[in-house]
């Protein structure tokens, strides 16, 4: 096995284990996708924090829940995850798939 390859940079979690954790208070979610993207449909309760402007010092107090970053696809969040990292940020987890998977699961969406 190359050193780097073949396990995930980032902690993932399904979009059923995220809902799952959004139903028992446990979870805040964060959406780094731009603006127009979140208005037209993100997971309810979700905070959206752009990417083009994220900084990990600013993310919301998550009140002893788990952040998890959440895009369409799960780029963007991987790409936001490593600025939380090289920020020492204690946010790790992204969701798998992103918003994307999300809706495919037919789980609940906010306009």
């Amino acid at each position: 096995m190359v050193f780097g390859f073949g396990k995930p940079r980032h902690k993932e979690i399904s979009a059923r284990e995220l809902a799952d954790m959004l139903t028992k208070g446990e979870a805040l979610v964060v959406d780094v996708r731009e603006v127009d993207e979140f208005a037209a449909g993100h997971i309810p309760g979700a905070v959206n924090m752009p990417l083009s402007s994220f900084q990990a010092s600013k993310l919301p107090d998550p009140a002893g829940k788990a952040l998890i970053l959440n895009c369409l696809g799960g780029k963007r969040s991987g790409m936001a995850l490593d600025k939380c990292a090289t920020a020492q940020a204690a946010v790790d987890t992204h969701l798998a798939g992103g918003f994307g998977a999300w809706a495919q699961a037919g789980l609940p969406v906010e306009r």
